[in-house]
């Protein structure tokens, strides 16, 4: 039963991702040949007109008469607040803004929505609604009603909690996301709101008053602008604003103030460790001083693009098309009111990881030791040329450049010149972004990985020789306490045996059924796992009436069928279905070859825990957890090769449950790369007489 979990994993990963990725094979391009340059095209943004409300609602119209549509975006102008031991609390708010008013349930809103064809959508700091001409009064109206008359149920906030309290689920796991939440908190630190990290101890915390108190602090006129853009003129729409947005009452709303960030003095190496990975995330990054309102941010974002930006950029370039260490390795340098960041990054396997850090940095030191050729310039300034052009299509786009422009205290101009500005930017200028904006010698080197394999190599790339090493969340993990001397891995093996049942209750096991089911967003997913004298073994895995997956070994041949076609296993694969097969498998490990060793003590959910390494036959590492004071395991690890690519599994073990003298855990959350699930333990029937033919593999 041990790797029962995995194998369902390995098989239903791949169908899924399979399913999910079935496109048309893009064409083919030849990355090494740089867009020959073209002339920029004539940017032509309507006028932006302007008017005030006495609430101090800042109203800014744009006329586009293209087509018979009209936008409304309405933004705050706030800092973000510290949300301390309740993190999540603004996007919660946010997602429940559109959750109903005091004049319509959530059901009501949504069809008044549907029914006039608009879009309506809220965030933290903002709401945006898009219509017909013809409907425009409808959607102001609906709008308004969000605005002023907010009414949270308690109802929906537990269902918003329960959908992010899933997606943390699903980040549990995912290097990547693991990734930006520790380079927050490394970048901005934990007392600045950019460093806050959502958690589901924080969302737990999150109360209907936080969310009303939110509300009812920030969403407030005196704060906030419109942008109006579309099929619209001023003398139309300014009666009709005033109407629905003149009740909305302001309010002082508080203002933040933090320490600005500042990058390491020297470079820094930072680990987070994720056993058993075979691809490490890097991530060199840093804090820098780079405002909305800078005249840097054209040639800054010149300077980037060129570094990193896209499938021509130096570290594409190098990284995937030069060297084959990714798939791609990108950078950004972000502008920000309060602090902005740059990093550079890639995702590659282990044993590369440090020549992948190495032509990372060469690239950086590179672009500030050398100045770019015109030809490559001319090149990039003529791709962003033509982006930002295709960007005007957007109504929200241009809603937002109409905002910025008082918000940011731009120039008037600022936008119809942008072409203009970015035409002008020089070799020279670029150099000098580079001079003060990429700075290796004061970043992080952050990697998520695995760091037995990768730690090794990495401390010559930090100016103390030294590496640090975080959890998940930038904290400094607590270290593994020491097992007693009396404390073996067998020990703690045996001790899980008995905490089960026992090797007398295990050894009279001769065939066992097991039923899980698991609720999903692709649908109810059932799974049976079938046994039989340790020498046959069945899974089947349903959505629905639709069989997902099946695998059957009939003691010599084993055969997979469902969604991707049928095949014959062999190899490795017919191996590890060997083993499963394997009833009690604990109760086998000499037989079956692993070779286990105890690592020390660690707390899981709250309570120490022997943490087990093994390595199976084929040299493939797997962990264990089992708890000090039960005996049961509680959580295992173990990676697996798919033909998506590695996934990695860590289930949580717990709510055990008595069949026949034997306990079998009834949750088991299991994180199975991106696709989270929390199997429910529905039967157990053990020793019922499984026919022969249930193992049939033809």
């Amino acid at each position: 039963m041990k790797k029962t979990i995995f194998s369902i994993a390995s098989f239903l990963i791949a169908t899924i991702m399979i399913a999910q990725q079935k496109q048309a094979t893009p064409t083919k391009l030849d990355r090494s040949k740089r867009p020959v340059a073209a002339p920029a095209p004539a940017i032509k943004m309507g006028a932006i007109q302007s008017f005030e409300l006495a609430n101090g609602l800042k109203v800014f119209v744009v006329e586009n008469h293209k087509i018979p549509t009209v936008a409304y975006s309405i933004v705050l102008n706030v800092h973000p607040a510290m949300e301390n031991d309740a993190v999540g609390l603004a996007d919660i708010t946010g997602q429940l803004l559109t959750s109903g008013t005091k004049n319509r349930t959530k059901d009501q809103l949504d069809n008044d929505i549907d029914f006039i064809g608009a879009t309506l959508a809220a965030s933290p700091t903002s709401l945006y609604g898009a219509s017909l001409k013809k409907q425009q009064v409808k959607l102001l109206e609906l709008m308004s009603d969000v605005l002023m008359n907010a009414d949270f149920k308690q109802e929906e906030l537990e269902k918003i909690k329960t959908q992010t309290l899933s997606g943390l689920a699903t980040q549990k796991d995912d290097p990547d996301a693991i990734s930006k939440n520790v380079k927050a908190v490394l970048n901005f630190g934990k007392n600045h709101p950019y460093g806050e990290i959502t958690t589901e101890e924080s969302v737990s915390k999150i109360t209907l008053d936080n969310c009303n108190n939110y509300y009812k602090t920030y969403f407030r006129p005196n704060v906030a602008y419109l942008a109006v853009v579309g099929d619209v003129t001023l003398a139309e729409v300014k009666p009709l604003i005033e109407k629905h947005f003149s009740s909305w009452e302001k309010k002082d709303v508080p203002k933040q103030n933090y320490k600005t960030p500042e990058a390491p003095t020297k470079t820094r190496v930072a680990i987070v460790n994720k056993s058993g990975a075979v691809q490490s995330v890097i991530n060199v990054t840093y804090p820098v001083d780079l405002k909305p309102n800078s005249e840097d941010v054209i040639k800054a974002r010149v300077l980037n693009t060129i570094l990193g930006a896209g499938f021509s950029s130096r570290l594409f370039m190098n990284l995937r098309e030069k060297r084959g260490f990714t798939y791609g390795s990108y950078s950004a340098l972000n502008n920000d009111e309060l602090v902005g960041e740059f990093s550079a990054y890639a995702k590659v396997r282990n044993a590369v990881t440090d020549s992948s850090i190495a032509e990372i940095m060469y690239e950086l030191n590179r672009i500030k030791t050398e100045k770019v050729p015109q030809a490559e310039l001319d090149g990039i300034k003529n791709f962003l040329t033509g982006s930002f052009a295709i960007s005007l299509e957007d109504p929200e786009t241009v809603a937002k450049f109409a905002i910025n422009i008082d918000r940011y205290n731009l120039p008037k101009d600022y936008y119809a010149n942008y072409l203009k500005n970015l035409a002008a930017v020089t070799v020279d200028d670029v150099y000098a972004m580079a001079q003060k904006y990429i700075r290796p010698e004061n970043a992080t080197i952050l990697i998520v990985g695995d760091r037995n394999e990768i730690a090794p190599k990495l401390d010559k790339f930090s100016a103390t020789k030294t590496i640090e090493f975080y959890d998940n969340y930038g904290n400094v993990p607590t270290k593994l306490k020491p097992t007693p001397a009396n404390i073996t891995a067998k020990t703690v093996v045996d001790a899980y045996i008995k905490a089960i049942g026992g090797e007398k209750a295990l050894n009279s096991v001769k065939d066992i059924s097991i039923k899980r089911n698991a609720d999903t967003q692709y649908g109810k997913i059932s799974m049976i796992t079938q046994q039989k004298n340790s020498t046959k073994y069945a899974m089947t895995a349903k959505m629905g009436s639709m069989t997902v997956q099946k695998i059957v070994y009939d003691g010599t041949k084993a055969v997979s069928s469902g969604m991707q076609g049928k095949k014959s296993l062999a190899g490795e694969e017919l191996d590890e279905i060997k083993e499963e097969a394997v009833i009690n498998q604990e109760l086998q490990y000499e037989k079956l070859g692993y070779k286990l060793a105890i690592k020390g003590i660690e707390p899981i959910n709250g309570n120490d825990a022997y943490l087990v390494e093994l390595i199976d036959v084929r040299g493939k590492k797997s962990f264990e957890w089992y708890d000090v004071t039960s005996g049961l395991k509680v959580r295992s690890s173990k990676t697996t090769q798919t033909e998506q690519g590695a996934i990695t599994t860590v289930s949580d073990f717990m709510d055990y449950k008595e069949y026949n003298g034997i306990k079998f855990p009834g949750t088991v959350s299991a994180n199975f790369g991106p696709l989270p699930l929390k199997l429910i333990l529905e039967s157990v029937e053990i020793n019922k007489g499984i026919k022969d033919a249930e193992f049939t593999a033809e």
